[in-house]
Parts: structure tokens; C-alpha cells; sequence
């Protein structure tokens, strides 16, 4: 199952990649673009298994770095569209995450008390609600031409796609779950945050790049989201959140000190701005995730489960490969106890 919705969800990127190519969500696409396109994918991969890898890399690229960039770079590079309230809180609130991850997987007495949990959930769910105050605000100010240095088309895709993203924050779940790898990369693995939820988050997040950075979305919204997607599948599975917290971190911080990149650069890739196209993107993020939300309503009533403070898809195969790869000992049997320990088990 797990394999087969992989396989759908390379065939989704490659047809958008194809719609791309014609032109229905982007204008024409040089090669050039696309060469770029494949190396800040690498890039950004590359850089993500540094940063996970070393702690060094971290307090390199998300502590002296961004000190570095505030003082002597954006306050001089930060305009336009990179220069929005959004973008500033984007950097720093990304940059959050990737340090609060560093404390919990590096300050063992930070990770034991578990009140420091609810950090990573509610980090992911701030900025999930920061990109659906501004697909809001865009819907409402009635947009039809350059807004911050893009161009914004207003309509019902904003507020489709505003209500997805709260409906993805709503459906995070099992944080009490999550642990710290038992390999040197020491990783923060969340064996409850699975598949159809990565999926449903990327197109959600696809379609608010496209509503309300269009202009970015070639590299914003397609190539930064699969760099912590195809990770969190194929290199370190259960270790999504921190993916992407690596990944948005680095890709804020270049954007930021290099706005014409995706701007103005023979690089730069423009969104068609069809209605069609915006509509298509939020349509099927909204269904997306109201089916995960029903997937999971199910689940908790099923079996009767407290979304707070449960893990909900114990039962599922991928759940049980993250958990078997990751835990130690003690954790292993604790969760083979609460399992045991749960309503309908």
C-alpha cells in the first residue's frame, strides 16, 4: 500500500512537471530553469543530510549563519516579495524549529522531560497557520496584478485551500510519540507522522506557495517541498519534520539574501497565473485532506483513541518499521505496553 501510493505520488509530481512544461501552472520553463530547478533540489538535500548529521554542520548553518545574514546581508537583499512581514517571521520561525530539534535531539535532559514535546507540533502548526492567514488576507484584498513583487490573482482558491491548511494542522497527531534515533545522526523520528499526512501537507503547501508566491513556486513549492519528502521516504524515514525544518531554513536564508534568484535571474520561472490552475491545485488539496481527516476520525473512533495524548497508527505497517529502526530497547517495550494498554487493541 505504503509502495503503491509512493508510485502515485511520483506519478502526481511528474504530471505537474508535464502540465509545467505546457504551460498550464508555470509560463515557459528554460533549460536553464530546469538545470536549476535539479541542482537546488541536490542542493538542498545534500545540505540536510549535513545538517542532521553533524552538530557542528547545525550550528553552522543555523546559528552563525543566520546571525551572520541578519546583521550584514538582509537588511540590504530583503525587498520585494522577500521582503513581506511573512518572510521575515518564515526565516526565524524555521530556524526555531531546526534549534528546538537540535536541543531534543542533543540535550538528553531536554528530550526526558516530555512537556518539551509539544514543541515540534506546535512549531509545524504555527507556520502552517501563519501561510493560512495569508492565503486569507490574499483571497480578501481582491488581487489582480503585482502584490509585494508577484503577481496574486484573488478567488475561492485561497479560501479553499486556507481552510485545507487548518484542517492539516487540526489532523498532526502522536507527538507524544516521538523519540530520538539510536544511530549517530541522532535524529528526531515521529513514527506517527506518516505518509498520506507528508502528502497531504506537500499539496496543501504547493497550493499555498502557488496562491500567494506563484512566481516562487517553481522552486518554492515544487523543488524544496520534495527535498524533504523524497528524505523522509527513501534516506530517514520518520524523520519528516525535521527535513523540512532543515530544508526551509536553508532555502529562506538563500532567498532572502538572494531575492533575484527566483525574481528576476535568467534562473527565474513565472506562474501562468490561470485561474484553472489555482483552482486545480487548492481543489485538490482541500479533498486531500479532508479525506485524511476522515482517515483519521475513524481511526480514534475505531478504536477509541484520545488524539492528545495517543498515538493513532500503531497498527499501521510504516509506523512499525520507523518504530523498529529508531527506538532502543525500553522504548520498544513501553510502546509495546501502551499498545497493549489501549481500548480495542
Amino acid at each position: 500500500m505504503v509502495f503503491l501510493f509512493r508510485q502515485t505520488y511520483l506519478g502526481f509530481t511528474l504530471f505537474i512537471l508535464r502540465k509545467a512544461r505546457k504551460m498550464f501552472f508555470f509560463e515557459s520553463i528554460p533549460w536553464q530553469a530546469w538545470v536549476a530547478w535539479f541542482v537546488v533540489l541536490g542542493a538542498l538535500i545534500g545540505l540536510n543530510e549535513v545538517t542532521r548529521r553533524s552538530k557542528a554542520g547545525g550550528i553552522t548553518f543555523f546559528i552563525i549563519l543566520p546571525i551572520i545574514l541578519t546583521i550584514f546581508v538582509w537588511p540590504n537583499t530583503a525587498t520585494g516579495s522577500t521582503g513581506t512581514w511573512f518572510h521575515w517571521v518564515k526565516v526565524y520561525s524555521a530556524l526555531a524549529g531546526c534549534l528546538g530539534f537540535m536541543a531534543i535531539r542533543y540535550f538528553p535532559r531536554v528530550y526526558a522531560k516530555k512537556a518539551f514535546l509539544i514543541f515540534p507540533p506546535a512549531i509545524l502548526a504555527i507556520n502552517i497557520l501563519e501561510a493560512c492567514i495569508r492565503d486569507f488576507q490574499v483571497g480578501a484584498m481582491g488581487a489582480d496584478g503585482i502584490v509585494d513583487g508577484v503577481y496574486m490573482l484573488s478567488g475561492s482558491w485561497n479560501w479553499m485551500n486556507g481552510i485545507a491548511g487548518l484542517i492539516n494542522a487540526v489532523t498532526i497527531c502522536g507527538w507524544m510519540g516521538i523519540i530520538i534515533s539510536r544511530d549517530k545522526a541522532k535524529d528526531m523520528v515521529w513514527p506517527d507522522m506518516l505518509w498520506f499526512w507528508i502528502i497531504a501537507y506537500d499539496l496543501w503547501n504547493f497550493a499555498y506557495v502557488y496562491n500567494c508566491v506563484g512566481d516562487h513556486a517553481f522552486y518554492a513549492g515544487a523543488a524544496l517541498l520534495i527535498s524533504c519528502t523524497i528524505p523522509a521516504f527513501f534516506i530517514k524515514k520518520g524523520a519528516w519534520l525535521q527535513h523540512r525544518a532543515h530544508t526551509l531554513a536553508l532555502w529562506m536564508m538563500f532567498t532572502m539574501a538572494v531575492p533575484a534568484f527566483v525574481t528576476d535571474s535568467q534562473f527565474a520561472v513565472a506562474s501562468s497565473g490561470r485561474p484553472a490552475a489555482l483552482f486545480i491545485a487548492s481543489a485538490l488539496s482541500l479533498v486531500v485532506n479532508v479525506a485524511v481527516l476522515i482517515y483519521q476520525v475513524k481511526t480514534i473512533r475505531k478504536y477509541r483513541l484520545n488524539p492528545l495524548k495517543d498515538q493513532l497508527y500503531t497498527r499501521l505497517p510504516a509506523f512499525q518499521e520507523v518504530l523498529l529502526e529508531n527506538a532502543t530497547a525500553p522504548e520498544l517495550v513501553e510502546e509495546e505496553e501502551r499498545a497493549f494498554s489501549q481500548p480495542g487493541h
